[in-house]
């Protein structure tokens, strides 16, 4: 039998090759759980589950544990966003590269740098989700704002007509039946869907997000 002999430089280059390829031979469980998002109001709750009617008008089970957040939800005014303000704004690109703004939440200071970036969104067909915070503000049919965050910025106009709120930290008593809610959950492998978090209106608010 005749052996084959590898020079000791090529065997040390294999060995991070090898290592290479066993990780893109992984198992798909190593990605990231599906997320998804429901939109409608509270059927029932009770300690661990949510059902909800959604906006399409199916009901769904959504399981809650105890890194879960809920958010409240109420109506904010677009004149108190200044300078440094942290804020998200679901929007649509427009061919100059601004975002036409389909809503607009605002963060207290506490929940400053949540989600800080820019990403596709479920809201509308080709939408994106920005959170960062306010650099120039120009008052002119609307607003038009400047978001920052890491890694870039985004001019974002905001029609008059936009839904702007306030966002911030809740707790479970605002889920309710009848309470106007937004979750987004991670899909598990048997199927079933537990909430990372809850965005719960006040005083019959329906969230825009």
């Amino acid at each position: 039998m005749m052996n084959i002999f590898i020079p000791r430089v090529f065997r040390l280059a294999l060995v991070p090759a090898l290592l290479a390829t066993q990780l893109l031979a992984a198992p798909a469980m190593a990605q990231a759980p599906q997320q998804v998002g429901i939109r409608g109001a509270i059927v029932s709750v009770n300690k661990d589950q949510l059902v909800v009617k959604t906006n399409k008008g199916a009901e769904q089970n959504v399981m809650l544990d105890k890194d879960t957040r809920v958010a409240a939800i109420s109506i904010a005014d677009i004149n108190d966003i200044k300078p440094g303000s942290y804020i998200g704004a679901a929007g649509i690109p427009q061919p100059d590269g601004s975002q036409k703004a389909l809503e607009v939440h605002v963060f207290p200071p506490a929940m400053a740098g949540t989600g800080d970036g820019h990403r596709p969104f479920d809201l509308a067909p080709n939408s994106t989700m920005t959170n960062g915070t306010v650099g120039d503000v120009v008052a002119s049919q609307g607003r038009t704002l400047t978001l920052k965050y890491k890694g870039g910025e985004k001019k974002i106009v905001v029609p008059e007509d936009v839904p702007v709120v306030n966002i911030e930290a809740g707790d479970r008593s605002l889920l309710a039946a009848g309470v106007k809610v937004v979750v987004r959950a991670r899909k598990n492998a048997d199927g079933s869907l537990t909430a990372n978090s809850v965005s719960a209106g006040k005083n019959g608010i329906t969230p825009p997000m």
